[in-house]
């Protein structure tokens, strides 16, 4: 899949059939669109194509209007929507800029400037509840009168359903936030993951006995926290059984070298001799988050934090060992 910031470079087709949203998760219902998109791409002998923003749309006016409650907690991050979108066999993703120009643009605009002009739209697909353009005045009944009149199709799917639930991104984040990650993961249709390289930090864990291995998720408001069991994948050739914190680790200096950024901590139990003390620096790991035991507590001091860390792993030992 090709991935374009903005759609003025050369390698952006010249025309598509395209979805447009935020795709935050790419959950079963974006699943099934996107499936529907690949199919009407192939009929027009065109490449799909999903126009989707950074930031979050409620994310820009959250700063905006300096209310951050607005800004919704996000599912994942954009490297795992991309790679998400690639398994789903999308051609091309253009990842544009949610900046004032294009929050000022009225309807007619951004048919004419992002659809037209930009991507060369023969087909777009939205959701149901679609809605676009400056103060959210476009919606699909617009849209489609202007397809009719500039000679490009338009289609509208219908919420996507699993057991009479309705299968949306803030469902999603719902299940993630209550630590109900069986029930994220049927929303999904795989399990909760979050990806990365793996970066240094403060080595304060290996210092308690603790290694851990360090993702940043840059966004500051995570649909998940708390200390779950996970998966890792990527460092051997079978997973990895840990236990990982996914937060902004209460009982530490938010000054500290990771500047109170959220990390996703996570200490495998048994560690690879193969790997070596320094041997998963730079690379890229998927980390399975499993089972949520607790949400994130703050200790008062490096000895209590090292026998809640003790207290995970065995809980955590003790969750795998059931599960078999």
């Amino acid at each position: 899949m090709k991935v374009f910031r903005g759609f003025k470079h050369p390698g952006v087709a010249p025309a598509c059939a395209v979805t447009i949203g935020n795709f935050d998760g790419v959950h079963r219902g974006h699943q099934a669109m996107l499936a529907l998109l690949r199919g009407e791409a192939q009929q027009r002998g065109v490449p799909s194509c999903v126009l989707t923003f950074e930031p979050h749309p409620r994310d820009y006016f959250a700063e905006l209007h300096k209310k951050p409650d607005l800004a919704p907690a996000r599912v994942g991050t954009l490297r795992d929507k991309l790679e998400d979108l690639a398994h789903c066999g999308v051609d091309q993703t253009v990842v544009l800029p949610f900046d004032a120009p294009l929050a000022n643009q009225s309807p007619q605009e951004f048919i004419q400037k992002v659809l037209k002009d930009g991507l060369g739209a023969k087909y777009v697909l939205v959701g149901d509840d679609f809605r676009f353009g400056k103060q959210r005045a476009g919606d699909y009944a617009l849209l489609d009168a202007a397809g009719e009149a500039q000679g490009f199709d338009v289609a509208r799917m219908n919420s996507y359903e699993v057991h009479g639930l309705r299968v949306s991104s803030s469902a999603v984040r719902d299940a993630l936030g209550q630590g109900r990650m069986a029930d994220a993961g049927r929303l999904l249709g795989r399990p909760y993951c979050i990806s990365g390289h793996v970066v240094h930090g403060r080595k304060l864990g290996r210092t308690l006995g603790f290694k851990t291995l360090n993702l940043r998720f840059a966004h500051w408001k995570p649909a998940a926290s708390g200390i779950f069991v996970v998966l890792v994948h990527g460092l051997s050739h079978k997973p990895l059984q840990g236990v990982a914190n996914l937060g902004v680790r209460p009982s530490l200096d938010p000054n500290d070298v990771n500047g109170g950024r959220v990390l996703l901590e996570t200490h495998c139990l048994d560690w690879p001799e193969s790997l070596g003390a320094e041997g998963a620096y730079g690379k890229i790991i998927r980390v399975e988050l499993l089972h949520k035991l607790h949400d994130e507590l703050k200790y008062d001091s490096l000895d209590a934090l090292t026998q809640g860390i003790r207290r995970d792993c065995d809980d955590a030992r003790a969750w795998l060992i059931a599960r078999i």
